[in-house]
């Protein structure tokens, strides 16, 4: 039995092992960020895939990029009207993101604040966790803990009885923006339409 209470959850994250609990999109993979290279040899991701850094308040990410003053007020304005939301950013990577999130291109960084009570829950006491998506790479996302039981028994997902009402209608992944430089690039067009 690998569903786990929610303490337990987070002691376990913030030991380096890897586990799975919901949001406001799919329910994530996740890992503290140096230990990355356990989603993917989990799910089989290509390398070149990289992983996403979520956390439970806005400020806790932006060290985790580089840009200017003002790259930074547009980069806040997007985060404060779409945070927290189904909005993942790709923004510059600062020196402090590990190789192991994005091991091919370690320029950029994807970052995200999801709008879900219990993973808002979770980060704020593990801090930052690497994530993606809990499915096996090119599979659709699983929806259930007892899905992601079964698929990766290996993995600590929270328990179901304290997940009941935070496993999200419409799976729908979120929405990409890759910064380019002078305005948002969509990647992937998710749950949130960027105007």
């Amino acid at each position: 039995m690998t569903q786990v209470s929610l303490d337990a959850l987070v002691a376990a994250a913030r030991a380096g092992k890897l586990v799975s609990f919901p949001t406001d999109t799919v329910p994530a993979l996740a890992a503290i960020p140096e230990q990355g290279e356990l989603i993917f040899t989990a799910k089989r991701r290509s390398p070149d895939k990289p992983l996403i850094l979520m956390a439970a308040r806005a400020e806790e990410l932006w060290a985790f990029v580089n840009g200017n003053a003002d790259e930074y007020q547009i980069w806040q304005q997007t985060a404060n009207k779409y945070w927290p939301g189904a909005l993942t950013l790709v923004l510059p990577a600062s020196a402090l993101v590990p190789k192991a999130m994005n091991p091919i291109d370690p320029t950029t960084i994807g970052i995200r604040v999801p709008n879900c009570a219990i993973a808002q829950k979770i980060l704020a006491q593990t801090g930052p966790l690497a994530t993606t998506s809990a499915n096996l790479s090119g599979q659709p996302a699983l929806r259930t803990m007892a899905e992601i039981e079964a698929q990766f028994p290996e993995v600590l997902t929270l328990s179901a009885n304290e997940c009941e009402n935070e496993i999200p209608r419409n799976g729908v992944p979120s929405t990409v923006a890759k910064w380019t430089g002078k305005d948002w690039q969509i990647l992937r067009q998710g749950g949130i339409k960027l105007v």
